[in-house]
């Protein structure tokens, strides 16, 4: 894992919650930690990862993530097995 993916995930777990993270950042991490990125209907994104799917939106007009889609790419990273600690 990169520096640059390190990073992204101590912002995502970093409390209180960033609202500057961008989308393009978070769904590298989803690939650099193996998962699994399908496109849905719209703004979907389907993410599997370690047996853990998650359907995320991607945000727009703007590039950065809200605080409530980052409290939920958290949780399915938790729910997958990925801690902050693991970098």
């Amino acid at each position: 894992m990169s520096n640059k993916h390190k990073k992204t995930l101590n912002n995502i777990f970093y409390n209180p919650i960033k609202s500057s993270i961008l989308w393009s950042d978070i769904e590298s991490l989803f690939k650099a930690l193996g998962a699994h990125i399908e496109e849905g209907s719209g703004s979907r994104v389907c993410i599997l990862l370690n047996n853990v799917a998650a359907v995320f939106h991607r945000p727009h007009p703007q590039k950065e993530t809200d605080k409530g889609a980052l409290k939920s790419v958290r949780n399915f990273l938790i729910n997958a097995g990925v801690k902050n600690d693991d970098v």
